[in-house]
C-alpha cells in the first residue's frame, strides 16, 4: 500500500476562512462548512472516485466562473488548497482505518444538529447513485446508513419522510453513529474496490503546485488552466 504523510487538519482560523468565503459565492446555493465536510465524506468513502472538475459544481453552487469572485489567482491557490487539506485530513482518517468525527456547526445555543452534514453526505451519494444503491439495498451493511437518513428527513417538507420525533439524547447517537456509518461505508465499498484488480482505496490528493496560465488544470478536466479553474471571476 502506498504511504503517505497527512497533512494539519485545517485551522479554526483556516475553517473560518473557508466557509466566509464558501458563504460569498453568487447564488447563494454553494455549500456551507458543515454541509462540505458531509459531502466530501460521502464522495472519498463512496464507490468510484469523482473528481474536483465534477464536484466543484456542487460544492460552489454553479460553474466556478460564474460563481465565485477571487481577488487573485494566489487567493484561488488558496481556497482550493484549503478544500483539498480538509479532502486530505478526511481521506487520511479513513485510510488509517479511523472514525472520522463530522465537522458540525452549533445553533446559537451551542446544540449541532447535523442536519446539514447528513444533506451534503446525501449530495455526495447522489453523484454516484447506482453504486450507493447497491449499499442502501444491502440488509447486512446498508443499516450504517440510517443515521445519515434519519438526520437527513429529520425536518423533511413532506411529512412521510420524516422519522419519529428525536430526542436530544437520540440526536447525539444520531451523530455519534454517523460516524460510525461513514467508517462502515467507507470498509464497504473498500472492500469492493480491493476486490477489483488495479483499483485501490482513495488516497489523499496531493497539494495544489503553481500553476501556469497554459499548463493543464489540476482539476482534471484537461483544459488548460486558464479557460477551467483559473477562468474563474477575478476582480
Amino acid at each position: 500500500m502506498k504511504m503517505f504523510t497527512q497533512p494539519e487538519p485545517l485551522t479554526h482560523a483556516e475553517l473560518d476562512r473557508l466557509s466566509d468565503f464558501l458563504e460569498s459565492c453568487k447564488g447563494g446555493k454553494a455549500m456551507n462548512i458543515e454541509q462540505l465536510d458531509g459531502f466530501f465524506a460521502a464522495l472519498i468513502a463512496g464507490p468510484e472516485t469523482v473528481m474536483p472538475s465534477e464536484y466543484n459544481r456542487e460544492v460552489f453552487g454553479g460553474e466556478m466562473s460564474e460563481t465565485c469572485e477571487f481577488s487573485s489567482l494566489n487567493e484561488a491557490r488558496e481556497i482550493l488548497g484549503l478544500m483539498m487539506r480538509h479532502w486530505n485530513t478526511i481521506a487520511g482518517t479513513l485510510l488509517k482505518d479511523e472514525a472520522y468525527v463530522p465537522l458540525l456547526l452549533k445553533d446559537e445555543n451551542g446544540v449541532a444538529h447535523g442536519n446539514d452534514w447528513a444533506r451534503g453526505f446525501m449530495r455526495g451519494m447522489q453523484m454516484r447513485h447506482d453504486g450507493w444503491g447497491e449499499l442502501v439495498d444491502d440488509e447486512e451493511h446498508g443499516g450504517c446508513l440510517v443515521p445519515m437518513f434519519m438526520l437527513y428527513h429529520e425536518h423533511d417538507e413532506d411529512p412521510k419522510m420524516r422519522p419519529k420525533p428525536i430526542s436530544p439524547e437520540q440526536h447525539e447517537k444520531a451523530i455519534l453513529h454517523m460516524a460510525a456509518g461513514l467508517v462502515g461505508a467507507y470498509r464497504y465499498f473498500r472492500a469492493q474496490r480491493e476486490a477489483d484488480v488495479g483499483i485501490h482505496s482513495p488516497e489523499p490528493r496531493r497539494g495544489i503546485p503553481k500553476i501556469g496560465r497554459n499548463d493543464p488544470c489540476s482539476c482534471g478536466s484537461g483544459k488548460k488552466y486558464k479557460r477551467c479553474c483559473g477562468g474563474a471571476t477575478v476582480n
